[in-house]
């Protein structure tokens, strides 16, 4: 089973995100995505307002599971 991970900090998700998604999610049995918190930036949304946001951009994805850390 190939898994990957794609990581950043989605603020906000763009469709250019959601094509990598697509595209990454096509080579892999499991994609996850976790969204990061840098404290570097001011983010324009909290992380769970960006967890929602991807998990409602990418329902269309079968294989991937949105996550925070």
């Amino acid at each position: 089973m190939k898994k990957a991970l794609c990581s950043g900090t989605f603020d906000p998700v763009t469709n250019g995100h959601v094509d990598i998604f697509e595209r990454a999610a096509n080579l892999v049995d499991e994609l996850v995505v976790c969204v990061f918190v840098n404290k570097k930036k001011a983010p324009l949304f909290n992380v769970e307002e960006r967890v929602e946001l991807l998990r409602e951009s990418t329902l269309h994805i079968d294989n991937l599971t949105v996550d925070s850390y």
